[in-house]
């Protein structure tokens, strides 16, 4: 009986989640990479050149839905479109001066900033659990920037970060606002081309100057582009089958998958540092954490052995 439970417990990895733990690991090795992209061009111009290889693979297969695209989708897709520029282009920017480990747990704050800009936009308080994240993750903020951080006095790149996880929770509360009002695929691509040309239209005040051909700009704007798009995908067939509480467990370990990439390639956290990480990690989960009634629990339960089967 007891040489059996570790099986069973590895067979309760469904294949769906799996998928996820792989798409997981692929983002948190996407920071090191857009850092070293940052060596070859300026953020908005690659930001740009990313979302716009997204678009294109995007809208190639939903071009015969675009002609019945509405006005409240053009509205939606506008309106999280900049909220996109403004989160990745600010971890863009930051990245140019903090470690990719260090920018993959500040921009994880985007998760309890969710209902804290509920609260302070909507005036909807958030419940204890989320309310206990929003603590943790202040409190492991301020570790991981170390002294500075204590005193408020974050680096620039670390504000920008900063700023780019309050962008992330906006896009997601837009994302729900407009929920079952439109069709997904026309607002993906609205949205992606809005990110894109938004992006590259910020080069000029930025001061950027346009890069010169590189195969690294290349692979990592139109490599990171495709990936975003088969991502997507693979994310809404496999949230079909794996429930939020679970999802988000599995999506907490983004940054921990970053730290550890960004550590073989050779960046360091002090302990009081990785003491921080740790918090922001766990106030995610807390944050995501749905405390719900047993018969709940058992349907769930039922619904993921069902999936499995």
């Amino acid at each position: 009986m007891t040489t059996s439970t570790p099986s069973k417990r590895f067979n309760r990895l469904s294949k769906a989640e799996c998928l996820l733990v792989v798409i997981t690991m692929i983002w948190g090795g996407t920071f090191l990479l857009v850092q070293h992209a940052m060596t070859v061009s300026g953020p908005m111009f690659f930001v740009g050149l990313r979302f716009a290889a997204a678009a294109i693979v995007v809208s190639l297969f939903t071009l015969h839905t675009l002609r019945d695209l509405t006005l409240l989708e053009l509205k939606a897709g506008v309106f999280i479109g900049v909220s996109i520029m403004f989160g990745y282009g600010l971890q863009t920017i930051g990245l140019q001066t903090i470690p990719s480990s260090q920018s993959a747990f500040i921009t994880a704050l985007y998760v309890p900033c969710v209902p804290l800009l509920q609260w302070l936009v909507l005036g909807r308080r958030p419940g204890l659990m989320p309310s206990l994240g929003i603590m943790l993750a202040f409190a492991g903020l301020m570790l991981l920037t170390g002294p500075a951080g204590a005193s408020f006095n974050f680096s620039p790149g670390e504000i920008a970060t900063l700023i780019c996880a309050m962008a992330v929770a906006a896009e997601i509360i837009l994302i729900s606002a407009y929920a079952g009002q439109v069709d997904v695929r026309r607002v993906t691509v609205v949205q992606l081309a809005t990110a894109s040309l938004l992006s590259f239209l910020m080069v000029v005040p930025m001061g950027e100057a346009l890069p010169g051909f590189s195969w690294l700009l290349l692979f990592s704007a139109v490599g990171l582009g495709l990936t975003s798009a088969v991502i997507q995908v693979a994310m809404n067939w496999a949230q079909q089958s794996v429930s939020p509480t679970r999802a988000t467990l599995i999506y907490a370990g983004e940054p921990v998958w970053a730290g550890v990439i960004g550590r073989i390639a050779g960046e360091r956290f002090p302990p009081i540092a990785m003491v921080g990480a740790a918090l922001i990690v766990v106030a995610v989960i807390v944050s995501e954490w749905k405390r719900s009634s047993s018969k709940a629990v058992d349907s769930q339960t039922a619904a993921e052995q069902e999936s499995q089967g």
